[in-house]
């Protein structure tokens, strides 16, 4: 799994111009699946995102984790952060799982950030067109790969 995490002041995703969530301050993640994921890959990512210290304190230092804010979280699923470019200039999406694999692992992923984050986070519409909108906080952008764990 491929995680771009992305520290906001907001963030909102719609669908047919019908907002579908919307947080104010916390965490937007772009969710990219694979075939070889698994749910060892969802609770790396859980953990390192829950207790990340992208936030800043007091001091301005970037020193606490969305736990300790109370921030928010939207999850969006990403297929388009599993291309490859390797060859040509069109991406090559063959690394990304179908949804008979990816909307599993992705129900999955949202359940398990809830429950460790202990309250309901926002999700985009799985496959579907949606427009993200969001205020990018710093800006901070991390991107996580659970395959090599970087």
């Amino acid at each position: 799994m491929k995680v771009i995490i992305q520290r906001v002041s907001k963030a909102c995703v719609s669908v047919d111009n019908t907002l579908i969530s919307s947080i104010n301050g916390g965490l937007l993640l772009l969710l990219g699946i694979c075939n070889e994921d698994s749910f060892k890959d969802i609770e790396w990512l859980s953990k390192k995102i829950l207790n990340m210290r992208i936030f800043n304190d007091k001091d301005k230092i970037m020193n606490k984790s969305l736990l300790d804010i109370n921030g928010e979280i939207i999850v969006i699923s990403q297929f388009t952060l599993m291309g490859s470019t390797k060859k040509g200039n069109r991406p090559s999406y063959i690394k990304a799982a179908k949804p008979d694999v990816a909307i599993p692992l992705y129900e999955q992923f949202i359940s398990h950030l809830e429950k460790e984050f202990g309250k309901k986070i926002g999700t985009g519409i799985f496959g579907a067109d949606m427009k993200v909108e969001l205020i990018n906080d710093g800006p901070v952008t991390i991107s996580l790969n659970s395959l090599n764990k970087e």
